[in-house]
């Protein structure tokens, strides 16, 4: 067993890399420090315990970059709202104001996870094998796959940037890398797809426990991100091939259990939902980011500090859930199936006289997010009810768990694959990813029996799959959602001359759906922005799908702001010049 902790592992890995780690200079961007390079000669990963050691270090980088990630993705979406205690850096990044040095623009930070992945690639021996298998092929796949996936974070941030795939070691290398034609998104996809397909089925590396975390847990699932590539270059039969084959492995299937849902218990008390969502959130989780627990052994992770009142901000948090995220969850439709001797019913939850409005509609927000009063506090604290007669503190459960950033969780696949499954023309069997869960007896039932022919096998599950244990995520947190006559599969205003016609105007209708879904369920997780910069980038798309939703995010519309986003060329972090 592996006990040392993320940190010492890297003081060790720094040496058998050999990479340079800090990349800042005058450009901020590629340069090495020259300090941290020992000579090729002396740097060869030949040993099991130089590789464990490097993949520590490479882990090490990766959780510099891993909180950005998330505030990224999440500040300058529609979901989340800055508070009075925002720093100024969080504020500029929500109003996309780039005109300043901002912390969160540090490209550095990337690219060292990427010098060191290329390095590791650069220098690690293949060819030795023991016992007929080769000794590192899977720390080799597992490397290249972080490279993949920081890449793709790096371009989605910034738009378009220099593709290196060489380890820099001199400053000579770095200003050559800086003269590189920028890649952008669809390119950068291009080159990985390529890159990670000849390593599909090569297990992730297992080193035992690492402190408390089972490190097997730290490495990305390759054909889920294959599925990411595809999704971002526009292939989208390729990408529903591999989230589908990713889902449907036969040696570990993933689905969408009846259990796993905050919901109310009966159908005649409306006070307190049942929350067993949240509880089995973590268990959902497929790959994640190791952060450390206290700043001696490495990055600690601050979005708890970011997202929810705590002792160390004095109980103001930074960012808050939108009136959008508020409107949205409001907006739905919460049934209950009840079965009697004689009839099944369907039964609406009431729309008026919740203990909270945060009860009304879906309830996957009130499972995350909880606003309260500090307890325990004397009349004479800064926080005393007394003192702050109308004030409640924020509390945002789903990220109490700040030893780690979540990489990959279920639902948001099974959501990709239902976004990748309707963009390649297969909307009922997306509509059914949300109103049913897929299996055999629901694809029969549910699908258009045109289009079960159609998508064949990237609709057909295993026999593990069934109408017992298989749930559409709108029931998540919206109830029984099979039986609600007011959620369904979205029509043409129009009736259209042929089915061709009409599959064409639903995809656009089930996207918004998927589009909403992604939101109730993955809210605060760093994904929101980057969702609406997928589908604003489309033909049939324009700016105004992101521009809209983000200007109205606190309830009415920010004309500046939309004016602003109406421009492409401001969804993206600039980079040093």
């Amino acid at each position: 067993m592996i006990t040392k902790s993320i940190k010492q592992f890297f003081i060790a890995g720094s040496v058998c890399c050999g990479v340079a780690v800090a990349l800042t200079s005058c450009a901020d961007m590629l340069e090495t420090d020259s300090e941290l390079v020992e000579y090729e000669k002396d740097n060869t990963l030949d040993h099991p315990t130089d590789s464990v050691y490097s993949m520590m270090g490479i882990i090490n980088k990766m959780q510099v970059i891993a909180d950005r990630s998330v505030l990224l993705g999440e500040v300058r979406g529609d979901l989340v709202s800055t508070t009075e205690a925002a720093s100024a850096d969080l504020k500029r990044l929500a109003n996309f104001d780039f005109t300043q040095d901002n912390k969160y623009n540090q490209v550095s930070d990337y690219y060292a996870v990427i010098n060191n992945c290329n390095y590791y690639l650069a220098h690690i021996d293949t060819t030795l094998q023991r016992r007929g298998r080769i000794l590192f092929q899977r720390e080799y796949a597992a490397v290249k796959a972080f490279r993949a996936w920081t890449y793709l974070e790096l371009v989605k941030a910034y738009g378009s940037v220099p593709l290196v795939t060489t380890p820099m070691m001199t400053e000579r290398e770095a200003n050559d890398a800086l003269n590189i034609t920028p890649s952008n998104i669809k390119e950068v996809c291009r080159y990985f797809i390529d890159d990670l397909k000849p390593l599909v089925e090569v297990e992730v590396p297992d080193f035992g426990t690492i402190g408390d975390y089972k490190s097997v847990d730290f490495f990305l699932p390759i054909k889920a991100l294959l599925g990411d590539l595809y999704l971002w270059s526009e292939q989208y039969n390729d990408a529903a091939y591999w989230y589908h084959e990713y889902l449907n492995n036969q040696d570990k299937v993933i689905m969408m259990e009846k259990d796993n849902r905050v919901f109310w218990d009966g159908i005649s008390e409306y006070l307190n939902p049942r929350n067993t969502y949240q509880a089995d959130k973590t268990e959902e989780i497929l790959s994640y980011i190791p952060m450390e627990t206290q700043i001696f052994d490495g990055t600690v992770s601050d979005l708890i500090n970011v997202f929810c009142s705590t002792k160390n901000n004095n109980y103001y948090a930074q960012l808050i859930p939108s009136k959008a995220i508020y409107q949205l969850s409001s907006s739905q439709i919460y049934c209950t199936e009840h079965k009697t001797e004689v009839a099944v019913d369907t039964v609406y939850a009431p729309r008026t006289g919740l203990l909270s409005d945060i009860y009304l509609g879906d309830l996957r927000l009130s499972a995350v997010f909880s606003e309260k009063s500090v307890d325990g506090q004397d009349a004479y604290s800064e926080y005393s009810q007394l003192r702050h007669e109308n004030k409640k503190f924020m509390a945002n459960s789903s990220l109490t768990t700040k030893d780690r950033i979540t990489t990959y969780r279920s639902p948001m696949v099974y959501l990709r694959y239902a976004e990748a499954l309707n963009r390649a023309g297969y909307p009922s069997s997306a509509f059914a990813v949300l109103k049913y869960g897929l299996c055999a007896e629901h694809v029969d039932n549910y699908v258009d029996p045109r289009e079960q022919v159609a998508a064949g096998d990237l609709i057909a599950f295993r026999s593990e799959f069934s109408h017992d244990n298989t749930v559409g995520i709108h029931s998540r947190g919206s109830g029984d959602s099979h039986c609600n006559a007011k959620y369904t599969m979205p029509m043409p205003k129009e009736a259209q001359a042929s089915y061709e016609d009409t599959v064409k105007c639903q995809i656009p209708l089930v996207e918004d759906l998927i589009i909403d879904e992604m939101a109730l369920e993955g809210s605060f997780e760093g994904n929101r922005f980057y969702d609406l910069l997928r589908v604003a980038s489309r033909k049939d798309r324009d700016a105004s799908y992101l521009a809209n939703r983000i200007a109205q995010r606190d309830g009415s519309e920010n004309a500046a702001l939309k004016a602003l986003l109406m421009n492409k060329d401001n969804w993206f972090l600039p980079l040093p010049r």
